[in-house]
């Protein structure tokens, strides 16, 4: 039952990040594409958790917190280059 209860979510979540690959490609302005790109990462951390629970292992929460780190700076980067112009001060 929790398997089929996982691969349900794994789809559900496969459907958001396709939604979310499509605002990256037609928004409007640059900021919906960084928000998309920021929600693409998220959504990609949720499906890899998924797939640690699917397989029962603990390798796979790794590779997430990994991807959680990296995405988090990479937006922050962004961010501070469409405030300032440029990353390092």
């Amino acid at each position: 039952m929790l398997n089929t209860v996982i691969l349900v979510s794994s789809g559900m979540v496969g459907l958001a990040m396709l939604l979310c690959l499509w605002r990256l490609l037609k928004g409007p302005d640059i900021t919906d594409r960084i928000l998309a790109l920021d929600t693409l990462y998220i959504n990609s951390i949720a499906l890899i958790i998924l797939l640690g629970l699917y397989h029962g292992s603990a390798m796979y929460f790794e590779g997430a917190l990994l991807i959680a780190m990296l995405g988090f700076v990479s937006t922050s980067a962004v961010a501070k280059y469409l405030l300032r112009g440029d990353i390092i001060e």
